[in-house]
């Protein structure tokens, strides 16, 4: 099985921006032991600018594309120390792809790209893909990574993404506000209604909301993927989900 996993800044990050290093250190276990089972993993991965906000000491998300570009170029380092340090320990090479609007849009770098990723996990690697957001600006940037794993997961015909967030999945109401709100398992079709349902953005470090996942959602589903929304905040959901078990919100035609 070929599975696209998205992991929000929310669920790499403390709220200060600086690594949650436990939580870092059990999703890589976890991602290698599904590795480890026979499925290709590749990560599309947050927290560049949010670790580089961190490390450099900013009090807030910069507003700025140039401070933005700085703190991704900064965080981006860290981030990816981390995940190769992590996944050697298991024996598993990892390989890092940024990648801007423009790499989506033009249909020759498009292909490009896809043929790379399609040869790295013909070598076995683990590609860990971000948004180039040193580089990227208001006119060629995708915006989020929820977006930007749909896009991977459809030009790789993936059979899953995983989408871990702060959130457990779709709710009748927003969870933070309505005590009554209530998890919906499983959504078949997204109709205005379903649309009615996002909120806003998510986390003040992150660029997602309900409203980026829920069109990550339709990509995915256009090209008969599925698609899981789910809690970051204990890894071993992913067992859960490879299980087949009821986890989340899944978006799915089947």
């Amino acid at each position: 099985m070929r599975i696209v996993i998205k992991i929000g800044t929310s669920t790499l990050t403390h709220a200060t921006g600086h690594l949650n290093i436990r939580r870092v250190e059990e999703l890589c276990k976890v991602f290698s032991d599904i590795k480890n089972a026979g499925h290709q993993v590749i990560i599309v991965s947050s927290g560049a600018i949010g670790m580089g906000i961190g490390k450099l000491g900013l009090q807030s998300k910069p507003t700025d594309i140039p401070t933005k570009q700085a703190a991704a170029a900064v965080g981006q380092c860290e981030l990816m120390y981390t995940y190769d340090r992590l996944f050697s320990e298991y024996n598993h090479n990892v390989a890092q792809l940024l990648i801007t609007g423009d790499d989506v849009e033009n249909p020759v770098r498009h292909e490009n790209f896809s043929n790379t990723l399609n040869r790295l996990l013909e070598l076995d690697a683990i590609p860990i893909i971000n948004e180039n957001d040193t580089v990227a600006t208001n006119e060629i940037v995708i915006g989020d990574n929820d977006t930007l794993a749909a896009i991977v997961a459809q030009s790789i015909q993936a059979d899953k993404l995983i989408l871990l967030s702060d959130i457990d999945g779709l709710y009748t109401a927003d969870p933070h506000a309505n005590p009554d709100a209530v998890l919906i398992p499983k959504i078949q079709c997204i109709d205005d209604k379903v649309i009615a349902l996002a909120g806003g953005s998510g986390s003040n470090l992150g660029t997602g909301g309900m409203v980026t996942k829920l069109q990550a959602a339709q990509i995915c589903m256009d090209c008969h993927c599925d698609m899981i929304i789910t809690n970051g905040n204990n890894p071993s959901v992913i067992y859960d989900i490879m299980d087949g078990k009821a986890v989340g919100t899944t978006f799915s035609e089947k």
